[in-house]
């Protein structure tokens, strides 16, 4: 089954500070988690995010799994070269029921990560082998990647950015799930709108939607 996890406000720990752990972190920076980085050598990169304030970063080296009592994470990723010390971090997690992924183990691990396809951070494509093969699933992206380039445009990303602002109106406007939905289906079919992302005029299309939300009965 795959899954897109709601990670807001969890803590999400990262052990390893080479490049496979950049990877991992990079996939993380927008779900608005507080990921903290555990290691006693870390990529110029990851000490750059720490400077900046958007991950925590604590220097050492870990030997053992002490860590998950000090934090108590949600999730732990751990991406060292050591497959013992991994696997230890993965049997320690599962036993107190901590999601857990090693990249060097992912058929242990309680999730894979597939290849995915980012169109500016609105649209997510997965690419994904049930963590079989890693190496087949960036081949098929890249082969993906060129399709779906050409078949989602700049306006499906802009109605999609119409479709929040109005989502969140709705939810204040509108009582029932069913007619919160027709307003936002009404909303992604009105031509006005259309023509308005297509003419780049979005604060205006912005403001038809929330005429529409306001207006709806």
């Amino acid at each position: 089954m795959i899954v897109d996890l709601n990670l807001q406000e969890k803590s999400v720990i990262v052990i390893g500070g080479g490049n496979e752990a950049q990877k991992r972190i990079n996939s993380l920076m927008n779900q608005e988690c507080n990921i903290t980085v555990i290691s006693d050598k870390v990529t110029p990169q990851i000490t750059k995010l720490a400077k900046l304030k958007k991950i925590q970063l604590k220097k050492q080296k870990i030997q053992d799994t002490k860590f998950i009592s000090e934090f108590k994470p949600d999730i732990i990723i751990t991406t060292t070269n050591d497959k013992k010390l991994n696997q230890n971090i993965i049997n320690a997690g599962k036993k107190k029921k901590i999601i857990t992924y090693s990249s060097d183990n992912p058929e242990e691990s309680d999730f894979s990560n597939p290849a995915i396809i980012d169109f500016e951070k609105m649209i997510q494509i997965a690419i994904f082998t049930g963590g079989r093969s890693p190496a087949m699933s960036k081949k098929l992206k890249k082969k993906s990647e060129r399709v779906f380039k050409k078949i989602i445009t700049k306006e499906d990303i802009s109605q999609i950015k119409i479709q929040k602002i109005a989502r969140d109106a709705t939810k204040e406007k509108i009582a029932t799930p069913a007619e919160r939905k027709a307003c936002l289906s009404s909303i992604m079919a009105d031509n006005e709108i259309d023509q308005l992302i297509k003419d780049g005029q979005m604060k205006k299309a912005e403001k038809r939607a929330i005429t529409i939300v306001r207006n709806w009965k």
